[in-house]
């Protein structure tokens, strides 16, 4: 019998509507408990776009001291040092179970080993007219931000900080929340920033952590660009300081899209499900399947599982908030609904799900198959998990080296080549009613004399 949480919906337009409708990024509803937090920390309802607003402007006008401000009022930290001493780093590394150690010095391989692949190089095209070119160069610096709040996540500092490091970016900043109850950062994400190498991390979470990359305060650098998931604040906060830096992308809940036919196993399709879902009240795990008995038994299996896991409350939130199956009438229209809909995942449990990958249009990542899971890919398999949600797969790419550099485009043309372009930069100006790009165009059209 299915859980009760677990919605199984028949009508598509009904589907379409509601678990598949997407949301803009101020539609999302935080829990009221945050909300009454939020009033009580400004001593008026606030919406979370003007709490974060007004935090990035307190910042700004109060550098380390709002920081250190903040942490007392958020987190509970009293530690007077926002940057955390190298060899804390090390003693963190030092003093994790052997296997964890090894965990992360295997993932963190995996993904430097997977962007060292990636094509990154300039090139310049000489001819008898001279040069065109792209040049490329990493930025000066990157802000990394660590989400630390359910759970420690350092995936997400090796996520982030190693392709930005293959790209070779000059300064990397990590900012994380210090542990909740004023403990310190949780040794495992100290651990993970000793395997990375990190040089500069800094304890501060939240909105203030994005505004103090932006903008900079006494300890902590601007930056030129910010990447990295975090809850509803930190993702506004982005939002908010974009244009004054980069941002790699307004990531939200994490979310996954399970498309699976009569012949997958019903416990794996549950077990993928429910990773996701346990993320965070807002996570978004849904199945798409032609087979009213898959998605009977998958309900049925995520009722058994369920049980036996620590985080039931949340997964309970999420599967009763953007979590269920729909009934489709055969694969086609699934891949199609997942097209529109565009998911952070997409997980193919299908026979022979290399046939499918040609549908696949639209997703952040793809997961061929029931041995290519999704738990993998937020770990070891070496891609980096920060990928695009909220739909955003429609027109975003998962971050990649590409993220850390510029490109500068080169034009070098000789004299000959400026002649001969003359006419039609000229013409194309007076279309635009630009009549001095004409005239320069012109002069060298006279070979440079007036």
């Amino acid at each position: 019998m299915s859980h009760p949480a677990w919605r199984i919906f028949h009508d598509i337009d009904l589907a379409r509507a509601s678990l598949l409708k997407r949301r803009s990024l101020r539609d999302i509803q935080p829990p009221e408990s945050v909300l009454a937090r939020t009033a009580a920390l400004f001593g008026e309802p606030l919406t979370p776009d003007e709490a974060v607003r007004r935090i990035i402007a307190s910042v700004r006008q109060g550098g380390d001291t709002a920081l250190l401000r903040w942490n007392r009022r958020l987190d509970n930290s009293d530690k007077p040092q926002l940057q955390v001493a190298p060899e804390q780093l090390a003693a963190a590394l030092a003093s994790i179970p052997a296997d964890l150690r090894e965990s992360l010095q295997i993932a963190a391989r995996r993904i430097r080993d997977f962007h060292e692949k990636q094509p990154l190089q300039s090139w310049i095209d000489s001819s008898e007219q001279g040069a065109l070119g792209q040049l490329i160069h990493p930025l000066d610096s990157v802000g990394v931000y660590v989400p630390g709040g359910s759970a420690p996540l350092p995936s997400s500092l090796l996520m982030t900080v190693i392709p930005a490091q293959v790209a070779g970016v000059g300064e990397i900043a990590v900012c994380t929340p210090p542990g909740s109850g004023g403990d310190d950062i949780h040794p495992v994400i100290l651990a993970a920033a000793a395997v990375a190498e990190v040089e500069r991390l800094y304890r501060v979470g939240g909105a203030q952590a994005i505004a103090a990359l932006a903008y900079g305060t006494q300890s902590i650098p601007r930056v030129a660009s910010i990447v990295g998931a975090g809850n509803l604040f930190v993702t506004l906060a982005k939002q908010q300081v974009y244009g004054d830096v980069g941002i790699d992308g307004l990531l939200g809940p994490t979310e996954t899209v399970v498309i699976a036919d009569d012949h997958a196993d019903p416990r794996l399709a549950a077990a993928d499900l429910l990773a996701q879902a346990e993320h965070d009240l807002l996570a978004s795990a849904i199945l798409l399947t032609p087979s009213e008995d898959l998605a009977q038994a998958v309900g049925a299996e995520i009722a058994r599982q369920l049980e036996a896991l620590g985080r039931r409350d949340i997964i309970l939130g999420a599967l009763g908030g953007n979590s269920g199956c729909v009934v489709t009438t055969d694969l086609e229209q699934a891949f199609q609904l997942a097209n529109d809909y565009a998911a952070e995942h997409l997980c193919l449990l299908v026979e022979d799900a290399w046939s499918w990958l040609g549908r696949v249009r639209n997703a952040g990542g793809v997961f061929l198959g029931e041995h290519s899971y999704e738990v993998l890919g937020d770990y070891v398999a070496g891609p980096s998990h920060v990928m695009p949600t909220g739909g955003s797969a429609r027109f975003a790419s998962p971050l990649n080296v590409l993220n850390f550099v510029k490109i500068t485009s080169l034009i070098a043309l000789d004299k000959n080549a400026a002649r001969q372009l003359s006419a039609p930069a000229q013409t194309l100006a007076r279309a635009e009613s630009l009549d001095a790009h004409a005239a320069s165009a012109q002069l060298r059209a006279r070979g440079g004399s007036p």
